[in-house]
């Protein structure tokens, strides 16, 4: 049976990830509909990706009986909304990262998924990559030892080519954008542990978002995590994992990445050939989050066994916490 998608908006990410999805049989995935608060742009969209059915609200979208599950690509701010709407509609939901503009909101939405049992996931697709999962193995057989150090850093100049990075309205900045998949990366060789302690350093912007942030995660046993983010400086975009009996790295681009470099042991993951031109770099790569969905849904799952809700909450938890730490608010802070 193939899993019948609605994409909920129409923008650059909405376009890579219905192009993979036509990359699959039509047996697996099928793109039935598309919804845009315009309805000129939806059609548009619909053209190009060959889909049958074009909406001008996302509201059509999430009473479509056809939809089985959305994938939401709106902004920051507009994630929420469009999720309850969908799980009102009783579609599963996968949503681009960040779930929520802050901790409060993914609370809200896990708790609708859940109390509705339905589908929800955040789309973190750097967990899917090949690299990551033998990462994943690596680190579960103890092969590096003990942990000690995790480090990930993520910072290219976005602002003159992506205007939402500054945009304080549309809850811009490092830390939502890029700064989560740092996050991700050491919740993820940490085993979803709380931090016990978060120390963080920022530099605003003049839109009032964060420009760049450091910050420090101390673990239980004194095991640490730290990344940078930056949407105004170029860093090294790479993340790595050290303990007792060595060192695995992550190279650039450590968000999307098709190498591993283990002890020394450099191996390379060669992304699926679509032949397609795609809007961000190694945008082939969504189809391991994409095959992950089916294979939940095909199951039965309510939530991913790679990224649970529980991480979802921990990370916006994370990120709230280190926002507060630097005096970054944003509106949906204040309801």
């Amino acid at each position: 049976m193939a899993v019948r998608w609605g994409i909920v908006s129409v923008g650059l990410i909405s376009s890579d990830f219905t192009t993979v999805l036509r990359s699959l049989p039509p047996s697996e995935h099928q793109v039935v509909a598309v919804a845009a608060r315009d309805l000129s742009r939806a059609k548009e969209f619909a053209r190009k990706h060959e889909i049958p059915k074009a909406y001008g609200s996302y509201e059509e979208l999430a009473q479509d009986p056809n939809v089985e599950v959305a994938y939401i690509g709106t902004q920051h701010p507009q994630h929420k909304a469009a999720v309850m709407l969908c799980l009102a509609g009783g579609k599963a939901v996968l949503c681009e990262k960040p779930l929520g503009v802050n901790a409060a909101e993914v609370h809200e939405m896990v708790a609708e998924a859940r109390s509705r049992g339905l589908f929800l996931m955040e789309a973190i697709w750097t967990r899917f990559f090949p690299a990551l999962e033998a990462l994943r193995a690596i680190l579960a057989q103890g092969t590096l030892g003990d942990l000690r150090v995790a480090r990930a850093e993520f910072g290219k100049d976005l602002v003159t080519i992506m205007p939402r990075a500054t945009d304080w309205a549309q809850a811009g900045g490092g830390l939502l954008d890029i700064g989560i998949y740092c996050i991700q990366f050491i919740t993820m060789v940490f085993g979803r542990q709380r931090p016990e302690k978060i120390s963080a350093v920022g530099r605003h912007h003049e839109t009032g978002v964060d420009d760049t942030v450091t910050v420090l995660l101390q673990y239980p046993g004194g095991v640490h995590g730290s990344f940078t983010c930056s949407i105004t400086a170029e860093l090294n975009n790479t993340a790595f994992v050290s303990g007792t009996k060595g060192k695995a790295l992550i190279p650039e681009p450590c968000w999307c990445p098709t190498e591993l470099v283990v002890k020394g042991e450099h191996q390379v993951f060669p992304l699926p050939p679509i032949p397609e031109k795609f809007n961000f770099i190694n945008g082939a790569g969504m189809i391991y989050e994409v095959q992950h969905v089916r294979e939940c849904l095909r199951k039965g799952l309510k939530e991913s066994p790679v990224i649970p809700l529980v991480e979802s909450e921990l990370l916006a938890e994370i990120l709230e916490e280190i926002r507060r730490s630097i005096g970054i608010t944003f509106p949906q802070d204040k309801r």
